[in-house]
């Protein structure tokens, strides 16, 4: 039987000599405890030793997969296939299958194979003469380290360490020009204040001041390669009524110095922003497409990695950048905020603030999707990041348009709005209210009313009465009159009397309060004059 046995330095075919111990499985560790032992059990046949890192990658990684790669063929082709009568023991099942099928070669694979594997990698160094221990020592090393970067798709142009320092530069970059610019303007603006306020993009200032110098200059300068024209004839003009004040030699030479530094900043600036862009595509294209450059880039930044950042849920992806005022929420048992540094993405800058929380949601979630896709995928295309962006801006148009389809059903039909009526009650005018002389007095008007409740609800069609009928009407209203004026006499007397009850009442009630008042005094004295005495 031979052993095909695979290290970091190349291929060794093993024969074995004594079959028979293979049998015990459970005692075979012990013949393998010294290298004596262990010679007596295998013996080295053949040693195809690797020319270089790469080819022992290589190697590695075919044989990982279960596919012969060159090497091991070549080795096969040459030692195995003039014993073919011979088994061949291999440590792996679906390399054996291979083997098996290409080359026409018998291959087994059992426990005590593997035993048998475990013993000889125990007494590597005695078993393969002629390869030092420090050498086998730095090639399983380097080959270990090859090995782990293959598997984990690890490559030097998906470094995002590099994205974490060009973020960082790039905000670094920005609060220095930020100072560097506000120191010049407020410099130069001694010797000419005018300038400021006409020329207000950042690098035109510095341009122009270069080449300006003094403002005396400024009509013999000619500035249209920087400014237009209109604005370079009101810089002109406003030089020659500056309210400035006169500066020497040495303060517009440090004055141009800094201008320097302004302009050669803002072209490394631009130079760092081409760089990450260019990183940001290579390293996480999908996510670039969701949010952009510059808002992937501190995302990721945030995170720590690219990896770190696709172990992050949905929800955390959608807040990150906002720990602090997250932590205060729940503190304070207030809201919690709905978005962090993807606030910033384009998706959500374009929509209204009512529908903000609810795009940043589903940016968020789409985001982590692209995140988890660029980190652990094979592919480097960005087809799955420009069809989750599509659908975002579908939803957002969707929301935009204000719920003109009916989400729930069929989503087909068209949302039906109600006739408008106007239900307001219409109130007449009652002129009976500007008169303040009651026309009859109010016992007349209230029995008029109880008389008209009283009275059955006539038909809409009055019936005419003859002449007789309305005279007798007439009589009888006369003798009413006179009854209740008969009648109202009695009643005002009965008035009078009651308030007069009244009045004396009240007089009794005002004579008991001043009497307890004034038994109130009479104990506080006494009381007093006991505490005197």
């Amino acid at each position: 039987m031979l052993v095909l046995f695979e290290t970091a330095a190349g291929y060794a075919i093993f024969k074995v000599l004594d079959e028979a111990k293979l049998q015990e499985v459970d005692s075979l560790w012990q013949e393998f405890q010294t290298p004596e032992k262990a010679n007596k059990i295998v013996k080295l046949k053949h040693f195809e030793k690797f020319q270089d890192t790469t080819e022992a990658l290589a190697a590695a990684t075919a044989m990982v997969e279960g596919k012969i790669g060159k090497s091991l063929k070549k080795v096969l082709k040459k030692v195995v296939a003039k014993e073919a009568h011979e088994q061949l023991a291999i440590s792996d099942v679906k390399l054996g299958g291979v083997i098996k099928d290409k080359l026409n070669l018998s291959c087994v694979h059992s426990p005590a194979v593997a035993e048998l594997m475990r013993g000889i990698r125990n007494q590597m160094e005695g078993l393969i003469t002629g390869l030092p221990p420090r050498e086998i020592s730095a090639m399983s090393l380097g080959l270990a380290h090859s090995l782990s970067r293959y598997k984990l798709k690890f490559s030097p142009d998906k470094v995002d360490t590099m994205i974490v320092q060009a973020i960082s530069l790039l905000d670094d970059l920005d609060k220095e020009l930020n100072n560097y610019i506000m120191r010049c303007r407020e410099w130069y603006g001694w010797h000419f204040p005018e300038l400021g306020k006409i020329v207000t993009d950042n690098l035109a200032y510095c341009k122009s001041v270069q080449k300006i110098g003094f403002r005396t200059n400024v009509a013999t300068t000619d500035l249209s390669e920087i400014l237009p024209e209109e604005i370079e004839a009101e810089v002109k003009l406003a030089a020659e009524i500056s309210m400035g004040t006169e500066v020497s030699d040495e303060d517009i030479t440090n004055i141009l110095h800094l201008c320097e530094q302004v302009i050669e900043i803002t072209d490394y600036r631009v130079q760092l922003y081409d760089y990450l862009k260019n990183r940001m595509m290579a390293i996480a294209p999908n996510l670039t497409v969701m949010v952009g450059e510059l808002v992937g880039a501190r995302l990721i930044s945030h995170a720590g990695s690219l990896l770190n950042l696709a172990k992050h849920p949905a929800s955390t992806v959608q807040i990150l950048g906002a720990e602090k005022a997250l932590f205060r929420a729940l503190k304070t048992r207030k809201d919690t905020p709905k978005y962090g540094l993807i606030y910033h993405a384009s998706l959500v800058g374009q929509t209204t603030a009512k529908n903000k929380g609810k795009i940043s949601r589903m940016l968020a979630a789409k985001s982590a999707l692209a995140i988890r896709y660029d980190a652990l995928g094979e592919d480097t295309n960005a087809e799955m990041g420009v069809e989750n962006r599509a659908k975002l801006e579908a939803r957002l148009r969707q929301l935009e348009d204000k719920g003109i389809r009916k989400i729930s059903g069929t989503g087909k039909a068209m949302a039906k709005a109600d006739k408008y009526q106007h239900k307001s009650d219409v109130r007449v005018y009652d002129p009976s209210g500007d008169s303040t002389i009651p026309s009859t007095s109010k016992k007349r008007k209230f029995e008029e009313v109880e008389e008209e409740e009283e009275q059955p609800v006539t038909p809409a069609m009055k019936l005419k009465k003859p002449k007789k009928e309305l005279a007798t009407a007439e009589t009888s209203e006369v003798a009413e009159t006179s009854e209740v004026a008969q009648e109202e006499a009695p009643k005002k007397k009965k008035k009078k009397k009651d308030k007069k009850a009244e009045a004396a009442a009240e007089e009794e009630e005002e004579v008991v309060v001043k009497e307890t008042t004034e038994k109130k005094k009479k104990k506080k004295k006494k009381v007093k004059e006991e505490e005197d005495e």
